[in-house]
């Protein structure tokens, strides 16, 4: 399957910002921020074009096990009144132990990528400290450089907040000063010096009334690449696995949804190359959910009118973000379309059945399915024989395609005895 992986990152990074801004405060933006200060820093290291694509493809992913980290936290609590409340008492009263943990899931989950060159430790290391204070202990003399470049970029965009459209000249050098300040504990001479060469005033007030993602399209070229079945899955198991883990209830439904669209594709007879393109719109499904507030998505008891209309937003926001990446238009399809109904009754576009193709169909009932056989906030899970039943309700209703409904009862069956 042809992609851009990068690109396919910066359209990524996107969810990912939100979780951020909803857990840590940060605005949104900081991944691509942070990968173009680290560009900028990586040139001037001499970094070549594979080696610095792929360093950005760890910045803009530098945060990936966020959601993992709070999951593990958030839901050994005895009790849980306010999930937002929750979320800031865990990030100010655990910040080395977040620091620790999510370094440490990030990098394990950073393998799954197929970059081609060696991304050891950027991740894993990206908040030690020159001094060693930092979660791992690790002096600079013991860190990469790049996990010092991204330290030091990640810190300017976090705790100094850098931003283009007003940061005066006065500012930037209040900044550099910041920077200068913390040489041998913070920073290294060596990643300090690469800042004040590589970050001036002029490229920082470039960003200025411009789209921070086309500048970094002007810094690093675009490469599309043949990646084999394995690498797309592994590709796909990361981001559903980022996805499931926002939410206590649906912590394996991204990874379930692909699993079974790859079942039932291979049941409809589709080539090699469509089932696995298949499979990874499974599992991009909710991408969109990323951006949905926890208190939304952990809501045991019936959404109000306000609280169910965001809900329904993220296929639009899944929309948006699969959009961005230009050689997915079918995967675009069938994994935003997944809450569409025949009938016309779906969201978010009301489309009737015949704007949906068969695999869009096909997409919206195994996602039905899996949700109706996994536990929620406000449900236990359906058997097979339950969910099919409710299934077939829902096809006298105009709602979904009976043929389909028939053939995962069959399949499925055939998979629960």
């Amino acid at each position: 399957m042809k992609l851009d992986l990068t690109d396919m990152l910066y359209a990524l990074s996107y969810a990912l910002d939100k979780v951020e801004a909803e857990l840590l405060g940060v605005e949104t933006g900081h991944g691509k921020r942070v990968a173009y200060l680290a560009i900028l820093m990586g040139k001037e290291a001499g970094l070549g074009e594979e080696e610095l694509r792929d360093f950005v493809g760890c910045c803009l992913l530098h945060d990936n096990a966020l959601t993992e980290f709070i999951h593990g936290e958030l839901y050994g609590l005895p009790t849980l009144n306010s999930i937002s409340a929750a979320l800031s008492d865990i990030v100010s009263m655990k910040k080395t132990k977040l620091e620790h943990d999510h370094s440490l899931t990030g990098e394990e989950n950073i393998r799954l990528l197929p970059f081609l060159s060696d991304v050891k430790n950027i991740v894993l290391y990206h908040h030690e400290n020159a001094d060693g204070s930092g979660a791992f202990g690790m002096t600079a003399s013991k860190t990469p450089l790049k996990a010092q470049i991204l330290h030091l970029a990640d810190l300017l965009d976090a705790t100094r907040h850098i931003r283009p459209e007003s940061i005066t000249a006065t500012e930037f050098e209040e900044l550099c000063l910041w920077v200068q300040s913390r040489v041998g504990s913070i920073f290294s001479e060596e990643v300090a010096e690469l800042f004040f060469k590589a970050v001036t005033y002029d490229k920082i007030t470039y960003l200025s009334g411009k789209d921070l993602l086309s500048c970094l399209h002007e810094e690093l070229h675009k490469e599309t690449l043949d990646y084999s079945d394995e690498e797309i899955r592994n590709i796909a198991k990361l981001f559903a696995k980022i996805v499931d883990y926002k939410s206590e209830s649906t912590q394996y439904h991204s990874r379930s949804v692909a699993e079974k669209a790859e079942i039932m594709a291979r049941f409809y007879g589709f080539d090699r190359e469509k089932t696995i393109r298949f499979y990874f719109a499974g599992a991009m499904h909710d991408i969109g959910k990323l951006v949905i507030a926890n208190d939304i998505l952990e809501k045991p008891g019936k959404l109000t009118a306000g609280e169910f209309a965001e809900m329904k937003y993220h296929p639009d926001v899944t929309y948006y973000i699969l959009s961005q990446i230009k050689e997915i238009p079918d995967i675009l399809s069938w994994a935003s379309n997944h809450h569409e109904k025949l009938n016309g009754n779906g969201y978010p576009q009301g489309l009737k059945a015949e704007e949906l193709s068969f695999e869009d169909q096909l997409m919206a009932c195994i996602d039905i399915y899996q949700a109706l056989t996994e536990t929620r906030s406000y449900k236990d899970e359906f058997s097979h024989e339950k969910a099919i039943s409710i299934m077939h309700d829902m096809v006298k209703k105009g709602e979904i395609n009976e043929k389909i409904v028939q053939d995962i009862d069959t399949v499925m069956a055939n998979l629960t005895d």
